[in-house]
């Protein structure tokens, strides 16, 4: 190849400078939005769970919703729905990851606003830098209240359906771990997977600052919810812990509520400690450590 074709090859070719910087990582995507917890639960624990989000109005095109339903799974693992009768739902554990959910999730919304009515948006652009973020685009009075699901019934709204269509929800609800919202304390679920059960706490506090609190209370042998439990672990996602409990099989979610808030008392207690860990609460931080698994 010559130099001249060398040179246009290169002309070609967009400047470095001019191409958008790609999306910063976000440890905490969800901070400074209401519900940062829920959030985390939404796009990591939750199998079947909704809830709705209103759009600032210079996001909303014409003829669009200003209020979105958030999901955790929509159809085919679609980013986005714009349903014909104008209702606008987004997945929250599909579409981009960019290193910064936030960004990924606001995109959706915006495609999923600006797509014609009756039609899924299978994907969307890869974000930006410029990308805004879910806290450009919600409004400041925006809530975020959980509703957990038994299934995914509301993928359709009560409509009809045959065949293919109807085999296809089926096998979805199938397929749903059996999920119970606790009262006694924010963003914990009760989980029964097969013969066991569970509950999944997602606290609001940096990781590492919640993972000193509970290995003091590991330490002094205050980490359990009642006889016949224990501390499993941890999930380490969000920028957030979320500890889980093995429970008595033979027990509802309503039976560990006091339990739960009790936890809550002695977790706080312990997150306003401000002595150094001492060697036993240290050793019981590795073994902390050890068992949580990342989930990015």
């Amino acid at each position: 190849m010559g130099k001249a074709s060398r040179r246009q090859r290169g002309s070609d070719r967009t400047p470095k400078a001019a191409r958008p910087a790609p999306a910063p990582f976000e440890a905490r995507p969800f901070a400074g939005l209401p519900g940062e917890t829920d959030w985390v639960a939404m796009r990591e624990i939750l199998p079947a769970a909704t809830a709705v989000v209103r759009v600032r109005p210079e996001h909303v095109p014409d003829g669009a919703p200003s209020e979105v339903t958030v999901a955790t799974v929509l159809p085919m693992a679609w980013p986005a729905l714009h349903r014909t009768d104008g209702t606008v739902l987004i997945g929250t554990q599909s579409g981009n990851a960019s290193g910064d959910a936030s960004r990924d999730l606001a995109a959706q919304l915006l495609a999923g606003l600006a797509a014609e009515r009756g039609t899924p948006v299978t994907s969307t652009p890869q974000v930006t830098a410029d990308s805004p973020r879910l806290q450009d685009v919600l409004t400041e009075d925006t809530t975020f209240e959980v509703t957990v699901h038994e299934g995914f019934d509301f993928w359709v709204e009560g409509q009809e359906l045959e065949g293919e269509a109807q085999e296809s929800l089926e096998r979805a609800n199938s397929s749903v771990v059996p999920t119970v919202a606790m009262t006694s304390l924010p963003s914990a679920y009760w989980v029964r997977i097969g013969d066991r059960a569970h509950v999944r706490l997602v606290l609001p506090e940096d990781e590492d600052v919640a993972t000193d609190a509970l290995a003091r209370l590991h330490a002094a042998g205050d980490d359990g919810l009642g006889e016949g439990t224990r501390l499993l672990g941890a999930f380490r996602t969000g920028g957030l812990l979320v500890p889980v409990w093995d429970l008595d099989p033979e027990l509802e979610a309503g039976d560990h509520e006091s339990e739960l808030a009790a936890f809550g008392e002695r977790y706080r207690a312990a997150l306003a400690a401000d002595a150094p860990l001492t060697p036993e609460e240290r050793r019981a931080r590795s073994g902390l450590l050890s068992r949580q698994v990342t989930l990015r």
